[in-house]
C-alpha cells in the first residue's frame, strides 16, 4: 500500500508539474519591508493588490451593506483578484464618543436613510444594533476570515466626502484636525487593531493638502504619528502620505523620516487621469503621457530607488470607459506600475453610496461593483488589471533568472507564443516568453538565438536567428518611451502594434507627437523585468520534436534567414 502511495504520489509529480510549481503559498503575517519590497514573515514578498471600501462618509458604515451580505462582498472581492482592502475611517469615529456610541440603526435614522436601514436589516441584520465602530470591526472580521488583508485608512476627520481645500480636514490645525487628538485617534484604532491579524497596516492620514501645508509641520505631527502607531502596534506597517493631495513627496529626498524603528515605513501617492485637468484629452497622448511619469518620478517614483516601498492608494477611472481622459491616462499609469511592479490600491469598491453630498443612492462610476453591489461593473476592466495583481519579481520570487515580459497596457495582456507554428500574440502574462533586451537593442528569447523582427509594415512581427539588421534593433521611442521601433531594410521606421486578433503585427508608427486626436494605445508596450516562471511547462522552443516533422520545414512566420 505505501509503495503504491508513493507511487500515486511521484506520478502526480510528473504528470502536473506545473500546478505543483505555481500553487501561491499561503502568506505568513505580519507583513514588514525589505528595501523596496514588502514582504512576509517568511521574507516573501507581498504584493498589495487592494480596492478602497469607503466607510468614512455621515452614516459612517462600510457602504454597500444595505445591498449585499458583507460576507458576500468579501467573497466578490476575492473573485475579482484583489488580496486587500484599503478601508477608509472619520477620526471622529474614535475620538468622539457621542458619533462612536450610536448604534447603525441610529446613525441612518439621524440621516432619514430609512430604506439604507431596511436593506442593512434584511442583508446584515447582526449590526443593525451594534456601535458604529463594532459595525466597523465586524467588515474587518468578515474580510479576515475570507483571507483579505486590510489596511485602515484614516481619510479625514469630520465623517463626510472629501476632498477640498478648505473643507476643515486637510491640514494640521484645521478647523476639524487637531494633531493631538489625531495622534490619541491613530493610537486607540491602532491599539484596538492589535492582535487582529489580517490588519497589516494602518495609512496615516489621506490627501494632506490646504493652506495651511507645509513641510516642517508634516515632519513634527507625520513622524509622531508613525511613533504613535507603532507603539500601540508594533505589527502594522506604518504608511506615510504626501502634501497636495497626496501627489507630492519630493521633500523626501533630500530629508529622509527619522523614526525609531524599522521594518515597516511605507509611503503613498495618488495618481488619477484628472490630477492633470483635461490635459489627456487636450494633448497629444505620448507628450502627456512621458511629461506626468516623469513628474510622478520627480515627486514620489524617485522613493523605490531610494530603497523605500511606494503604494499607489488611490487610482481609477470611469468604469463605464466613456472618459477619454480616464482612458488615455489609464494606459500609461499601467505602464508605469507595471513598470515599476508597483503596490497599489483602486478607487473604488463602492457601486452606490447611502448618502454622498447631499445626494441619496448616488451611483458611483468609478465603482468596480455596480449599483446593487452584485456584479462587476466592467468585467473587461478586471481582466484588464489582472496581471498587475500579481508580483513580477521581489525576495522569494525568483522562479527564474530575470528576464523581461513584453506588457500590454491596453490590454492588461502580455507577448506569448501558444506554439512553435502560431504567430506572436497577446495573452495572459503568467504564460509570456522570457526576453533578454540586449544593449544593441536586440529583443530573443532567453535560452535561444531567435530575436524578435519586423518584415514589412502591416505583417506580422516574426522570429529570426540573424540578428544584427536594423530589423532585428527595437528602441523603445517617444515622450512615453513605450513604443517599440524598429527599422525596416529600406530605412522606413516602423512599430509594434497589435491586430484586431491580438496578433503581434507591424505598422507605421502612430500619434508620436503633437496630434491629440489619435491613440497611440495599441502600440504601447512595456518590457517589464520579471523572475516569475510561465505557467506552461515549456517553451515553445522543442526542436528535436519539430524539425523531424515530415514535411513540416520550418513554418511561414518564422525567419531563419538568408540561406
Amino acid at each position: 500500500m505505501g509503495g503504491f502511495i508513493s507511487s500515486s504520489i511521484l506520478l502526480l509529480f510528473l504528470l502536473f508539474p506545473t500546478i505543483i510549481q505555481h500553487a501561491k503559498p499561503a502568506m505568513s503575517l505580519p507583513l514588514s519591508t525589505n528595501s523596496r519590497w514588502i514582504v512576509d514573515e517568511e521574507g516573501r514578498r507581498v504584493k498589495l493588490a487592494c480596492v478602497n471600501w469607503v466607510s468614512h462618509l455621515e452614516p459612517v458604515v462600510a457602504e454597500g451593506l444595505s445591498k449585499q451580505p458583507m460576507d458576500m462582498i468579501a467573497k466578490r472581492i476575492v473573485t475579482m483578484g484583489f488580496n486587500c482592502v484599503r478601508f477608509t475611517w472619520p477620526l471622529f469615529l474614535i475620538t468622539n464618543d457621542s458619533l462612536a456610541s450610536l448604534t447603525v440603526r441610529q446613525s441612518f435614522q439621524r440621516l432619514g436613510l430609512l430604506e439604507s436601514i431596511a436593506g442593512i436589516q434584511s442583508n446584515n441584520p447582526t449590526i443593525i444594533e451594534v456601535s458604529l465602530i463594532k459595525a466597523y470591526q465586524a467588515v474587518v472580521s468578515s474580510l479576515g476570515k475570507n483571507d483579505v488583508m486590510v489596511i485602515l485608512d484614516n481619510h479625514l476627520s469630520k465623517p463626510g466626502w472629501c476632498c477640498s481645500n478648505f473643507d476643515g480636514n486637510g491640514f494640521f490645525g484645521d478647523q476639524y484636525f487637531n494633531p493631538d487628538l489625531w495622534i490619541t485617534g491613530l493610537t486607540r484604532m491602532a491599539t484596538l487593531f492589535n492582535g487582529v491579524t489580517n490588519v497589516v497596516g494602518m495609512s496615516l492620514r489621506n490627501e494632506l493638502r490646504g493652506p495651511k501645508q507645509n513641510v516642517n509641520d508634516w515632519y513634527r505631527y507625520m513622524q509622531k504619528g508613525a511613533e504613535a502607531v507603532h507603539s500601540a502596534n508594533p505589527d502594522v506597517l506604518v504608511i506615510l502620505s504626501g502634501l497636495s493631495y497626496d501627489s507630492d513627496l519630493s521633500f523626501i529626498q533630500n530629508r529622509p523620516v527619522q523614526l525609531s524603528f524599522s521594518g515597516k515605513l511605507v509611503f503613498e501617492v495618488h495618481w488619477y487621469g484628472f490630477s492633470d485637468g483635461q490635459a489627456w484629452v487636450t494633448g497629444n497622448p505620448n507628450q502627456v503621457c512621458g511629461r506626468v511619469a516623469k513628474d510622478m518620478m520627480r515627486r514620489s517614483g524617485f522613493l523605490v530607488d531610494q530603497g523605500y516601498p511606494l503604494f499607489v492608494s488611490e487610482y481609477g477611472v470611469d468604469q463605464r470607459g466613456t472618459n477619454v481622459n480616464d482612458n488615455r491616462y489609464l494606459n500609461c499609469f499601467l505602464g508605469v506600475a507595471a513598470e515599476l511592479d508597483l503596490d497599489w490600491a483602486l478607487w473604488t469598491l463602492v457601486g452606490s453610496y447611502y448618502l454622498r453630498e447631499g445626494v441619496i443612492g448616488l451611483n458611483e462610476y468609478y465603482g468596480v461593483l455596480n449599483y446593487n453591489w452584485c456584479e462587476t461593473r466592467n468585467s473587461s476592466f478586471i481582466k484588464r488589471i489582472s496581471a498587475l495583481q500579481s508580483p513580477f519579481r521581489g525576495p522569494g520570487l525568483s522562479e527564474t533568472k530575470l528576464h523581461k515580459v513584453i506588457f500590454h497596457p491596453s490590454t492588461g495582456l502580455c507577448v506569448i507564443r501558444k506554439s512553435f507554428l502560431d504567430p506572436l500574440r497577446l495573452g495572459p502574462c503568467a504564460d509570456s516568453e522570457s526576453w533578454s533586451y540586449s544593449s544593441d537593442k536586440t529583443l530573443v528569447v532567453k535560452g535561444t538565438y531567435f530575436c524578435l523582427q519586423a518584415d514589412e509594415s502591416g505583417t506580422l512581427a516574426k522570429l529570426g536567428i540573424f540578428c544584427s539588421d536594423s530589423n532585428s534593433k527595437w528602441e523603445m521611442i517617444a515622450d512615453s518611451k513605450m513604443h517599440l521601433s524598429s527599422k525596416l531594410r529600406n530605412g522606413k521606421s516602423i512599430c509594434l502594434d497589435v491586430d484586431s486578433s491580438n496578433a503581434i503585427v507591424t505598422n507605421s508608427c502612430k500619434c508620436i507627437s503633437k496630434d491629440n486626436t489619435c491613440d497611440p494605445a495599441s502600440q504601447w508596450f512595456k518590457l517589464v523585468d520579471s523572475t516569475r516562471s510561465r505557467s506552461e511547462e515549456h517553451s515553445f522552443l522543442h526542436f528535436d520534436s519539430i524539425f523531424d516533422l515530415p514535411g513540416k520545414g520550418f513554418p511561414s512566420n518564422l525567419v531563419v534567414g538568408s540561406i
